[in-house]
């Protein structure tokens, strides 16, 4: 039941991720004269780029990341940490006793950095190019450059973890 539910978790969140990467953010990019939406932009941006990437989209583009993107991106971040916990749970030594479930605790880091990222982006597309700030594109920047941080290091380990089981499991059945 339990493995059932992890996996019902992971689809539904990689389909939503999904539909974000194929269809949501490149109708933004497109109505942004092809410029990559602020999500997409895991090495951050200056005060310029914010600005041009603002002037550039459209007022649907603008509606659109407000509106439908961000509604995924609700549902998101949330799901994709509740994924890496169990994750994390499950493939973490026994051995570790609580501190496997502190570690794996730690990845809801991944949803709380994305979910300041998206206020903060809420915030420029509701200011526009004209109202930017300095202040509000350098906060946006950090929390944007701090997700992908936090996210690349959590997706890391998690493959690193599934290479440390996967060959434990070739040794036993080879032992065997």
């Amino acid at each position: 039941m339990k493995r059932g539910l992890f996996w019902l978790l992971t689809v539904v969140t990689l389909a939503i991720y999904g539909t974000m990467v194929a269809w949501s953010l490149p109708y933004i990019s497109v109505e942004a004269g092809g410029l990559a939406p602020f999500d997409m932009r895991p090495t951050g941006y200056s005060f310029e780029e914010a600005r041009a990437f603002l002037a550039a989209l459209s007022a649907e583009g603008n509606a659109f990341y407000r509106t439908v993107q961000h509604k995924l991106d609700l549902l998101f971040p949330g799901m994709m940490a509740a994924v890496l916990y169990f994750a994390f749970a499950s493939l973490l030594p026994r051995g570790l006793g609580i501190w496997r479930h502190v570690i794996a605790a730690s990845m809801i880091l991944t949803a709380v950095f994305d979910y300041a990222e998206n206020s903060a982006v809420a915030a420029m597309l509701a200011a526009g190019a004209d109202g930017l700030t300095r202040e509000m594109a350098e906060t946006a920047n950090m929390w944007s450059t701090t997700k992908a941080t936090v996210s690349t290091v959590a997706y890391s380990l998690l493959i690193i973890l599934l290479i440390w089981k996967g060959v434990a499991l070739w040794r036993r059945r080879s032992r065997a």
